[in-house]
């Protein structure tokens, strides 16, 4: 009888480690900082790193080297879905104001998957491309409002927290980005109460960065959310 109670509660013991320890997914809604080629979804999404054929100014050439990678192999994540896009900005409006809305994240940001965390890290074509800021609108959203920065943000964490109520959201901000960008993000995020996380001193070489400065934001990232998760 003992023996037998002994057994049960290891099994139970067992199933509770299992349960505890098992891999929480996670998912990515990127720029080029977050691509690395055949490890998007979905495969037609542009990427920056690791395109056969591309030679880059940058020392990060395996997908090892991605901060996120890093970050999923080191702290036993499982990666739902990496939905990253060369190039691509929050709102609709690219590069000398061309039309994003075939790529931008707000187009993008029912294709996740169901993750434990969520990851988003944009903004930065955004700033580069010099896309009109507009004004903080967390209602009420049209097509034409989402050409401009902060209306699609707004639209982008309303989506995200109402998608995923139960998954752990947060925003990644870039360095050298427009004061414009960079507080309407701060802004945002405390109104809809996800984590900002703004990095601080990110080596990078044409623009994007160096496996320093992937290890650098694969730390910055992990010193914030494993304070939650």
């Amino acid at each position: 009888m003992k023996r037998n109670s002994f057994l049960l509660f290891v099994a139970i013991l067992f199933t509770s480690v299992s349960v505890s320890f098992a891999q929480k997914k996670l998912s990515i809604l990127g720029d080029s900082y977050s691509t690395y080629y055949g490890y998007v979804t979905p495969d037609t999404n542009l990427c920056w790193y690791g395109v056969p054929e591309e030679k880059r100014e940058n020392d990060v050439k395996r997908v090892e080297d991605t901060w996120w990678y890093i970050l999923i192999n080191e702290h036993g994540y499982q990666m739902e879905r990496n939905n990253s896009y060369s190039g691509s900005t929050v709102c609709h409006t690219g590069y000398e104001k061309a039309d994003y809305s075939d790529r931008s994240f707000v187009t993008r940001m029912d294709n996740l998957g169901n993750p434990d965390v969520l990851l988003v890290f944009g903004g930065t074509n955004d700033s580069w491309a010099k896309a009109p800021i507009g004004s903080y609108q967390y209602a009420d959203w049209t097509k034409a409002d989402l050409y401009s920065f902060r209306p699609a943000f707004c639209r982008l964490m309303d989506y995200l927290t109402k998608r995923y109520p139960d998954t752990r959201i947060y925003n990644i901000t870039n360095t050298e980005l427009s004061e414009d960008v960079i507080n309407s993000m701060d802004e945002i995020c405390r109104h809809y109460g996800v984590t900002n996380i703004r990095l601080r001193d990110i080596d990078k070489q044409w623009g994007h960065p160096s496996i320093k400065g992937m290890k650098s934001i694969c730390e910055q990232v992990w010193d914030k959310i494993g304070k939650q998760d």
